[in-house]
């Protein structure tokens, strides 16, 4: 799950225009947080954004996959790689992040 600098730096230059975004490596990836709140994970350097029924359907459409972190092929349901169109077009990609983040303030506050 190694994410280089190179990639998490570049990540980071095209959410730059949203505010405070901060990083916590772990595991050899990095979670990306905004408000306290994880919206993202890297892996591998593929960027993923947290998902739920509100979104997940555009993921599907354009072509992503589901976060396989282990060897097992087990996935993680609710993250999903971004398209490369979206990472490569700054407002569209701080965009899809806002709706991650959305959906991790709303399933905090179920809590």
């Amino acid at each position: 799950m190694a994410v280089s600098n190179v990639f998490l730096q570049y990540v980071l230059d095209q959410l730059s225009s949203w505010g405070n975004v901060h990083v916590n490596r772990m595991f050899g990836g990095a979670a990306l947080y905004q408000e306290d709140l994880a919206f993202a994970l890297i892996a591998n350097d593929i960027f993923y954004l947290k998902v739920d029924n509100t979104n997940k359907e555009k993921y599907i459409v354009a072509g992503s996959t589901q976060l396989k972190p282990f060897k097992n092929n087990a996935t993680v349901l609710s993250f999903y790689n971004i398209p490369g169109d979206v990472l490569e077009n700054s407002d569209k990609f701080v965009e899809w992040a806002k709706e991650s983040l959305d959906i991790q303030k709303k399933r905090n506050r179920q809590y």
